[in-house]
């Protein structure tokens, strides 16, 4: 299988924690069960670019994305994983991802243009394995800043038949933010042609509601933390998606066998 993971946290590019690790760990198990594996992250400015060989791929330069009818450069590196054949590709811009942080600047405050950064992260991933021209037959987004990327998928690019037949996995992570995202986010996100009453759980961008937009939009759902707020247990049976209760780094036909017998 062609899968494509999308994480904001990966080891060993940013700190350990549950969200890094499963992103490292689920890929590394299906690359060496011969799977044709893809990882995308943001080239946030902790990364250091010398030492883990970062460079930028340009045959895939000039790329601009529309953010909240602003025009912002795409630039996408790439490095191999410490002893694996693993390609990472990193989505970057100056505007975005420089400062010296993942989520917050150093005194923990948040940063208020997340959204666009959520944003611009999982539009540049679609725009870019399209000009790879890569199809994956699974996208596997990870935590609250991918969390974007099932929408976008389902509804930005309904009609492009390159995304046909992708099958959605989300992975549900305990990596809470307080307070919301900026109140203009609905906006931004409807100017991408999405109607407003797909974004409803925009209305009040929360950390829990940013887990539920996710959900609505994916195939399959994953308990990243052995632990989640209640609400968001309850939210996933509601909404009658398969449902794989821990992740692990173990074969993805494990985790969401359905699609495997799809694939096949």
């Amino acid at each position: 299988m062609r899968i494509l993971y999308v994480s904001t946290e990966l080891v060993p590019y940013t700190p350990e924690n549950t969200l890094s690790e499963a992103a490292l760990g689920l890929p590394k198990i299906m690359h060496s069960k011969s799977n044709d594996v893809r990882i995308f992250m943001p080239r946030f400015g902790i990364i250091n670019e010398r030492r883990h060989q970062l460079h930028e791929v340009i045959r895939l330069s000039g790329m601009n994305m529309i953010i909240n009818d602003m025009d912002q450069p795409l630039i996408i590196k790439v490095a191999s994983l410490p002893n694996e054949r693993l390609q990472v590709y990193f989505i970057d811009n100056e505007e975005y991802f420089k400062r010296k942080g993942i989520y917050a600047d150093k005194s923990g405050t948040f940063y208020k243009d997340n959204d666009e950064r959520s944003i611009f992260f999982v539009k540049g991933i679609l725009e870019t394995i399209k000009k790879l021209n890569w199809k994956p037959d699974v996208i596997h987004a990870q935590g609250w800043m991918s969390a974007l990327m099932p929408l976008y998928l389902r509804k930005y690019y309904a009609d492009d038949a390159f995304f046909d037949d992708v099958k959605m996995v989300y992975s549900v992570f305990d990596n809470p933010f307080e307070g919301e995202l900026d109140e203009k986010m609905i906006d931004k996100v409807s100017f991408d042609g999405i109607p407003k009453e797909e974004l409803k759980h925009l209305e009040k961008p929360t950390f829990e509601n940013l887990l539920k937009l996710g959900i609505d939009n994916s195939d399959v759902i994953v308990q990243g933390d052995e632990v989640l707020p209640q609400s968001i247990m309850d939210y996933i049976h509601e909404s009658k998606k398969e449902f794989k209760l821990h992740q692990t780094p173990e074969s993805l036909c494990d985790i969401y066998p359905t699609i495997c017998e799809e694939v096949e």
